[in-house]
């Protein structure tokens, strides 16, 4: 009894000690924990400076050239010789535009839409089954076709054009849009069937493995599965392929002659030797070339990144 009586009142002061110690502890840790995060929170409430600065020189120098370019196309020539590149407008004017259209500028937008237009087509005709096949498809020969296929590429278009000068002109399509189109359309399908394939493997086999238990075809599988859910790869497809169709320089220069197949780019060369100095006339053709690349880019860029990120994926 003594030795339970002894030892009982140690036990509980010890473990009185030890749960006073206990507490403390966690007591004093709490207060921490909350000082550091609110030292977390005042960093990330605290403004950044440095970035807002850096934001607004970046904001500064894509204002700078739009600026520039718009101010002198709405200005006449002398006053756009007086007061420089940097004056703002004293009288706003649309003579420069009526004048581009006076000069031909319609009909080579009208040649740019056709050619753009045919080029996308001629892309999405071809590089969805073609991606398809490639992802259904794992044996190594269609792995080695694709391979040699992407080794379009690594080759330039200028290293070709002497070439494909000679094929154009032997097959009857010089001077001809169609001789601009299949060139241009060529030189877009390894990067577009690059990107759509990405994109398709990012469908699960899951999904194809319930359509075949379903007794679903091939083509059905592809147009109510595949093609649906590959429709960020082919917003990409479409905008890269129509800004290299729109963009295009070196196969409208070579291979066309007459002003009834010119298109923007060879217009905005004309314009720039026909009007010499005149400054404002040619700013005008070029706001008038970018409009449309500029709204395509504004309603398609969260589908182009979304493209763009599923390249090199599984």
């Amino acid at each position: 009894m003594n030795r339970r009586s002894v030892t009982d009142p140690r036990s509980e002061k010890s473990g009185t000690t030890t749960g006073r110690r206990d507490t403390g502890r966690r007591g004093a840790a709490g207060p921490r924990d909350t000082g550091r995060r609110a030292t977390t929170r005042r960093r990330r409430d605290r403004p950044n400076y440095a970035a807002g600065l850096g934001v607004l020189l970046w904001l500064c120098l894509v204002a700078l050239p739009l600026y520039v370019m718009l101010g002198a196309s709405v200005q006449s020539r002398a006053q756009y010789g007086a007061g420089g590149p940097l004056s703002f407008p004293e009288a706003f004017s649309l003579t420069n535009y009526v004048q581009d259209f006076s000069n031909g500028f319609g009909r080579y937008f009208l040649n740019t839409m056709v050619v753009t237009a045919s080029v996308v087509a001629i892309v999405l005709i071809l590089v969805p089954p073609l991606a398809f096949a490639i992802v259904r498809n794992r044996g190594r020969a269609t792995s080695r076709v694709f391979r040699l296929f992407l080794l379009g590429l690594a080759i330039p278009a200028q290293a070709v054009i002497v070439p494909m000068f000679y094929v154009i002109s032997n097959a009857g399509l010089y001077d001809n849009l169609i001789g601009v189109i299949l060139p241009t359309a060529a030189f877009s399908l390894p990067v577009c069937a690059l990107i759509l394939t990405g994109t398709m493997r990012d469908i699960t086999d899951e999904l194809f493995e319930a359509m075949a238990l379903d007794g679903a075809s091939t083509r059905r599988v592809f147009f109510q599965l595949v093609v649906p859910l590959s429709r960020s790869g082919l917003a990409t497809v479409v905008v890269f392929s129509a800004l290299q169709a729109w963009n295009g320089f070196l196969f409208p220069l070579v291979l066309t002659q007459s002003e009834e197949t010119k298109v923007l780019t060879l217009g905005l060369y004309n314009f720039q030797t026909q009007y010499g100095i005149d400054i404002p006339g040619l700013l005008a053709a070029v706001v008038l070339s970018t409009l449309p690349v500029l709204l395509v880019y504004l309603f398609a860029r969260r589908a182009l990144v979304q493209g763009l990120m599923g390249v090199g994926g599984k």
